[in-house]
């Protein structure tokens, strides 16, 4: 070979390894964009109860964590749900955790003083209530829950708040119109299998392992929650705007729903920290719960909804820091 095609050959190669070294450097960028070492120490996060859907989504959570920042150790912590979540980490008890929207509201109109550390990281996807009683029960309406015994949710849960207020929407008093009890997805169905109570509440993603498993061994439906309902709903307080009329999609469960939709209500679940949270891990945090979304999904079937087109909406949160940083850094 000429010294001139050698000499030729050696700028090409020379040139092809550049351009493969820009390409690796622009892979490694993808894949690690914030930069330096991935944050460590340990985090609480806070979840709900067990059969619930923010248990479901924070222990893949975690392990999504694990794997992106492998010296950062996530303490998972069961609560009672949305209020009871808000509460935790506006006082620092928790430092990240899963409410609905109505809750954070409530809580920052009961505690401003507070609430005012909360910030958002992420909205994550919707809860729709959902009111369940046996298939052959004559319940076919909010109205025909008058006198019966009925699980409202757990003290300080979301699903204590908004089934309250469906009643009092419905013209029914939680406090006299009904025998209520306190029961949540975790012994809530089997009550009603056993025939101890006559429905109840639920308010979560779809669908929901607790309402899975009773599925399986019982026959029950859901009773429609009307349109009419949430614009009377609306004119309660400020926080319940964050309802909106929706419909629970018939691929929720299947064998229950033989096809229909129902309608119900629907308020989005905000992934949510405090001020005082480091912005580098912070800003970790929410490129993983974007980027495992699918990972996630596969499990948690409510976590497919996550968006990043929708995720920056955590209204009535301000973002927090760390959080607008990763959504800056990948904005088109």
């Amino acid at each position: 070979m000429s010294p001139l095609f050698s000499r030729i050959g050696r700028r090409r190669a020379l040139q092809g390894t550049a351009v493969g070294v820009a390409v690796l450097g622009l892979l490694l960028w993808w894949l690690l964009p914030l930069g330096e070492d991935p944050p460590s120490g340990s985090i609480t996060f806070s979840t709900g109860t067990t059969s619930g859907v923010y248990y479901e989504y924070g222990t893949r959570l975690r392990a999504a964590l694990a794997k992106d920042m492998p010296d950062l150790d996530v303490n998972l912590t069961t609560s009672n749900g949305s209020q009871e979540n808000v509460s935790l980490v506006a006082t620092g008890k928790a430092d990240f955790t899963i409410a609905a929207a109505d809750a954070v509201e409530t809580y920052e109109t009961q505690h401003p003083g507070s609430a005012a550390r909360l910030r958002g990281v992420a909205r994550l996807y919707d809860d729709y209530l959902q009111l369940v009683v046996p298939r052959d029960s004559d319940i076919r309406s909010l109205a025909d829950l008058r006198g019966r015994t009925v699980a409202t949710g757990l003290p300080r849960s979301g699903v204590r708040l908004i089934a309250e207020r469906v009643l009092r929407a419905a013209g029914l008093d939680p406090a006299t119109d009904i025998k209520a009890v306190s029961e949540g997805i975790d012994t809530g169905p089997e009550k009603l299998k056993r025939g101890k109570i006559d429905a109840f509440f639920w308010s979560g993603g779809v669908p929901t392992a607790g309402l899975e498993r009773l599925a399986d061994t019982f026959t029950f439906r859901f009773v429609p929650i009307s349109p009419e309902l949430v614009a009377r709903m609306h004119d309660q307080d400020d926080s319940t705007g964050y309802y909106r009329a929706a419909n629970m999609p018939e691929s929720a469960y299947p064998t229950i729903q033989n096809g229909s939709t129902v309608a119900t209500i629907a308020v989005s679940n905000l992934l949510m920290t405090r001020t005082d949270m480091a912005p580098r891990l912070t800003e970790w945090l929410t490129r993983t719960v974007i980027r495992s979304r699918d990972r996630i999904g596969a499990d948690v079937h409510s976590a497919q909804l996550v968006d990043l087109r929708t995720a920056i909406y955590t209204d009535p949160l301000k973002l927090h820091d760390g959080a607008r940083r990763y959504y800056r850094s990948v904005k088109p």
